[in-house]
Formats: C-alpha cells, structure tokens, sequence
C-alpha cells in the first residue's frame, strides 16, 4: 500500500522467557522449527503490499540485525521501499535505552516525517498470527479514525495481562472505543489489544510531543486510554489466531499448536519468509532419518539427523538425536545435540546444547524445563521439570552431590539448580 509506512516495536526483552532471552530479544526467538517470531509480522507486511519498514531495536539487537540483513528475505529493498533498524538516539548523540514505545517513536519521528506517510501501522514484532493489514487500514479510513487499533477475542486465562477495550457494535468489522484500560486488575472487555495500531501520521506526532514533555513513555499505559475523550479512537476486530507468547508455557503451547494433522495454528498455510542465510539454513543437508529411528507427531527440517525416538516435538536444522534417545513434547534449537540413551522431555533447548549420554531432562507430566545456549551437559546427568539451566555451562560445572541428585555450579560459584 503506498503511502503507508510501519513501524515494528521489536527491541524488549520479556523476563518471564528466562534463558532464552538472555542473548536476544523476543523477536528473534525461534519458532516452530525454521521460523524467528518477527518472521511473522514481517510476513504480513509484506503480504499486504507495505514496504516501508522501521524496526525500534534496543535490547542485544546482535541478533536481530543478523536475522533482518539487507530486508531481501521479505522483498523490501528497492528505491521506495527497505527495512531500517531505528536503535536508540537521542539528538547528536546515542542514547542508552528508549524508555518505553512511546519514547521510541518520539525519537524516530524524523524517520517517519521522511517517508511522507498517509498513515502510520505501529505493530508488535513479537506476536504470533496471521493479518492482511489492508482490511484495518481500509477500515481505519472507511471511519474517518484518528486512531485504529487491533483487537483480538479471548475468552479465558489471565484477562489482566492485556490492553482491554469496549468496542461498540457499529460494523462488524469493528466500531468506536467507549473505553479502554491498559490491563485492568477486574475485566472490562473480551477485546485484548493486539499492539497493532494505525495512526494519522498528524495525530501520532501531536500525541507523541505532548506525552513526552509529559513524562510518560508508553502507548498503551499513557496514551490509548485518553483518545476516547479527545479523538475519533476505533477498534478492529480481528477474527484469526493470534498467539501471545510472553510466558514460557504460551511459547511452548504456541509451538505444539503447529503439531498434528489439523493445527490449530496452521504455518505451513501462512505465506511466511525467513532468513535463510541466518544459522545457515539453506547450505544444510537434507535430513537423515536412521534405519532405527521413530517419529511422530514432530515437525523435523533440514540438517536434523535422527537414529532415536522423537514423538510431539519441534526440531531445528541441524539437530541430532542418537541411537537410544527419546525426545518427547520438546522443542530443540539448531544444532542442539542429544546423545545415545538420554531421556528429554518437556524442554526447551537453546542453540548449541549437548546433552551427554544417558541423562535424564526434565518430565512428560511436570513444569517446562530450559536450558541456556551452548551448554554442555554431561553424561549420566538428571535434571528435572521447572528447572532452568543458565547458558555457557560446560560439562566441569556439573556436578553432582552427596545425595545423588544433579547440581550445576557455575564457575562463579553459585549454584543454579
């Protein structure tokens, strides 16, 4: 669409992740078996024609730059249209932080003044789903809004963790917000914002300026529940999947809900792109799957060999599950490797694990288990549901002590499990 220019909220690290957020933000976290999370919003954008593209990044943005590149995988190079990556910077010189959303586009306005826009699509790089951004923006200019948000039904679990709307029944592709409360300790609405917004490029400039001489920092906290007063404030009502995965247990039930013959978040449907220069994706072999080996239920790409059992479960390029082995409601990252006899279930492995012979990783019936990136984990080790183990941990750190169960010690001394 020309005339519109996005703008990816794509730099914060979320806690509730633990290790796997140690080294990247959440964009980049990947999913389900090839993809990294920011794949998805990317994807949509340049689905639905938009190929002027911002990204705010922040935090350990390393890897987001390598996943991002040149903005080829997603057709956006060209005269009038690229990926830029916005970090923070503040007049001449670079700041250390932006200090929320808000702060961030306030010190990207020049970029988005640049461009000339008809509007602005402010959208989360770490949500999972599927959208044609031309039906909110036709919808956002068919209503005369200010301001359109996304909004997505959800009828159970922790309605307090999200941005809630009242949206009146005018379209039934959405109508006017009545009210909006960012995460309201008692539910006002079904309606959770999707951190997808579309602006009047005058609007967002007015609203920015003012709020940061304000000292407030956020979009959703500070600005969405005064434009119900002041401004023409919409609502789309999105009808499609959209998985929040802030906590690890959503990542997880994300992931499997890409599993079995009708999933209920069906990728291999979506018209994705990713990086396939990042880890290397496109220069590894085919996969080998041995003489002995068991599959089901998994979803295995290129460079995974597999001679043990692998049921339920995720595996990246590059994986190797040996002789032996079962792997079970598991999601393993590239080039994790998982020796002859161990027993893994219900984990999550970051890139580069070992996991020596005979150990026993986590349980089918308890809390996920995660281990860090390029850990090594000796032979003969039990670790069990819930646990965590941090990132760089060589085989030395492992120790077990004298009750017979498993003990990481980390070469600072502390001790992790």
């Amino acid at each position: 669409m020309s005339g519109i220019i996005a703008m990816v909220l794509a730099g914060g690290r979320v806690g509730e992740l633990g290790v796997l957020t140690f080294y990247r933000p959440k964009s980049t976290l990947p999913f389900g078996g090839l993809y990294r999370i920011i794949d998805f919003p990317l994807s949509n954008l340049m689905n639905s024609g938009i190929e002027r593209v911002g990204i705010l990044s922040q935090y350990r943005s390393s890897s987001l730059i390598e996943h991002i590149g040149l903005g080829s995988p997603w057709d956006m190079i060209g005269r009038h249209r690229g990926i830029t990556l916005l970090p923070p910077f503040q007049g001449m010189h670079a700041a250390d932080w932006y200090k929320g959303t808000a702060d961030a586009l306030y010190q990207n306005l020049d970029f988005i003044e640049a461009s000339k826009p008809k509007a602005v699509i402010i959208i989360s790089g770490d949500h999972i789903y599927e959208m044609d951004y031309n039906e909110l923006i036709r919808f956002h200019k068919d209503t005369g809004a200010d301001v359109t948000a996304a909004f997505v039904e959800i009828e159970k679990g922790d309605m307090s963790r999200f941005g809630q709307a009242v949206i009146s029944d005018d379209d039934p592709r959405g109508g006017k917000v009545l009210s909006y409360q960012e995460k309201p300790i008692i539910p006002i609405s079904k309606w959770v914002s999707m951190t997808v917004y579309v602006f009047k490029p005058e609007i967002l400039k007015k609203l920015l300026i003012e709020n940061i001489i304000a000292s407030s920092h956020e979009l959703g906290r500070d600005i969405l529940p005064v434009l119900t007063n002041y401004y023409n404030f919409y609502g789309y009502k999105f009808k499609g999947h959209w998985a929040y995965s802030r906590t690890l247990d959503e990542y997880w039930t994300a992931n499997m809900d890409t599993l079995g013959e009708n999933p209920a978040l069906n990728i291999d449907k979506m018209k994705l792109r990713t990086n396939l220069d990042h880890e290397a994706i496109r220069d590894r072999d085919s996969a080998l799957i041995g003489k002995n080996a068991g599959i089901n239920n998994a979803r295995v790409y290129n460079g995974v060999k597999v001679e043990g059992k692998v049921e339920n479960s995720i595996l990246f390029p590059g994986v190797m599950v040996e002789e032996g082995a079962e792997v079970k409601d598991s999601i393993l990252f590239f080039d994790t490797h998982i020796g002859p006899g161990v027993k893994i279930a219900k984990t999550i492995t970051d890139i580069g694990v070992s996991i020596g012979k005979s150990s026993i990783i986590g349980s089918e019936t308890g809390e996920l288990t995660t281990v860090g990136i390029n850990t090594r984990i000796p032979k003969n080790i039990s670790i069990g549901s819930g646990c965590s183990v941090h990132p760089n941990l060589m085989s030395e750190d492992f120790k077990i002590n004298e009750y017979g169960n498993s003990l990481v010690i980390s070469r600072d001394g502390h001790s992790y499990i």
